[in-house]
C-alpha cells in the first residue's frame, strides 16, 4: 500500500508519495492551490504537475494509472461541502490514485500536531481557521470565508491593520505609534503616504504587505501600545476559535490538545502565545497547547497511513523525514 499527500495551501503546495511503512519515496513543492484564490482549473494543473513529478521521482509513469492507493488532499479551500465535493469530483476524475480523501486542510494541521482522540487545531496563516474532534465522532468546523463568516486575523488582516495604524499616526487621525516608522522602515520610503500610493498604483506589489506581520510583531514586542494592542485582539480570536469549537465538542473541561500552526503561530512570539495560552488557561484550564513546526503536509500523510492501516513504527520513521516528533505541551514541556 502506498499513499499520495497532498497539502494544497494559498501560497504553496506540498505533495508526498509514502510508502505504508512510512518511507517517503518521493516529495515535491509548488505553487499555491487554492481554488478560490487562482481557479478550480488552475488548482488541478498545480497538484497534476507535482503529482508527475513525485511519480517521476519514484520511478512511475503517472500516465499508466494511479500513482498511489490512497490519496490524501488536504485543501485550502475546501471550506463549504459544495467545494469540497467539487474538489473530490475532479481528483477523482484525475485518477491519480485509487481512492482517495479529500477535506479541509486544517485537519493535517491537527493530525501533525496530536494523536489524541479529543483536540482542536487553530490555523493562522493568511487568514485563520480552526477544526476540533472529539473521541465520538463529533466534528466542529467553521466556513472560514473571511469577513463575510465572522472571521478577524491572520497575516493579511494582521498587515492590513498595522498599515492603517500607521497611515492614521501619520496623518494625525491616529495615535502616535511606532508603527509609523517601522512601515517606512520595511519599505526603504520616507512616508506611510508613500507606501499607501504605491500600492494603489501598483508600483509596490500588495503581496509585500504580508511582509508587514513580522513587523508589527517585532513592534508590539517592544511595547508599543496600538502594536500590543493588535497581537492581543489575535490572540483573543485565537483563544475564540478553540473555545467555541470545544464549547460546540462538549469538551471545554476535558484534557484535551489545542494544535497551533500556521505561519504567524508558528514563530511563537512570546507575546503572541503567552497571551494566547493565558486565554485558554481561563476558557480551557485542562487544554495543552501544542505548537506545529513541521509542514503540514506530514499530517495530510499521517491520516493517510492512518487510512490504509499502517504497520506499528511507520509514524516515526515519516515523521524522522518530514517533521519532529509530537510537539510539546508548550505549558508543561511534556510530550
Amino acid at each position: 500500500m502506498s499513499v499520495l499527500a497532498v497539502d494544497g495551501g494559498n501560497s504553496k503546495t506540498d505533495v508526498v508519495l509514502v510508502a505504508a511503512d512510512g518511507t517517503v519515496l518521493a516529495r515535491a513543492r509548488g505553487g499555491g492551490s487554492c481554488h478560490q484564490s487562482v481557479g478550480m482549473t488552475t488548482t488541478m494543473s498545480v497538484i497534476g504537475e507535482l503529482v508527475a513529478r513525485v511519480a517521476a521521482d519514484a520511478g512511475q509513469d503517472p500516465a499508466a494509472g494511479p500513482v498511489a492507493d490512497h490519496g490524501a488532499f488536504y485543501l485550502a479551500g475546501a471550506d463549504l461541502p459544495a467545494e469540497t465535493a467539487a474538489l473530490r469530483d475532479r481528483i477523482d476524475a484525475a485518477g491519480w490514485t485509487q481512492r482517495a480523501v479529500v477535506d479541509n486542510d486544517t485537519f493535517a494541521l491537527l493530525r501533525a500536531g496530536t494523536d489524541a482522540a479529543d483536540a482542536v487545531a487553530v490555523v493562522v496563516g493568511a487568514g485563520v481557521n480552526a477544526v476540533g474532534v472529539a473521541a465520538d465522532g463529533a466534528v466542529a468546523r467553521f466556513p472560514a470565508l473571511g469577513r463575510l463568516s465572522g472571521d478577524w486575523g491572520g497575516g493579511e488582516d494582521l498587515a492590513a491593520e498595522t498599515l492603517w495604524l500607521a497611515v492614521r499616526a501619520e496623518d494625525g487621525r491616529g495615535a502616535p505609534t511606532a508603527l509609523r516608522d517601522a512601515v517606512i522602515g520595511h519599505f526603504g520610503v520616507t512616508t506611510v503616504a508613500e507606501v499607501v500610493a504605491g500600492i494603489h498604483l501598483g508600483d509596490i506589489p500588495a503581496a509585500r504587505l504580508l511582509g508587514l506581520t513580522p513587523v508589527l510583531l517585532r513592534v508590539a514586542g517592544a511595547g508599543d501600545p496600538a502594536a500590543v494592542a493588535v497581537v492581543r485582539r489575535m490572540a483573543e480570536e485565537v483563544v475564540l476559535l478553540a473555545t467555541a469549537a470545544l464549547g460546540r465538542l462538549g469538551l471545554l473541561r476535558t484534557a484535551v490538545d489545542v494544535v497551533l500552526g500556521g505561519g504567524v503561530l508558528a514563530a511563537r512570539d512570546p507575546l503572541l502565545l503567552g497571551a494566547v495560552e493565558a486565554g485558554l488557561a481561563d476558557g480551557a484550564p485542562s487544554a495543552s497547547v501544542r505548537v506545529v513546526d513541521a509542514p503540514p503536509v506530514l499530517g495530510a500523510a499521517l491520516l493517510g497511513l492512518d487510512a490504509v492501516g499502517a504497520p506499528p513504527g511507520a509514524e516515526e520513521v515519516l515523521r524522522s523525514t518530514l517533521g519532529t516528533s509530537l510537539p510539546k505541551d508548550t505549558t508543561t514541556g511534556e510530550p
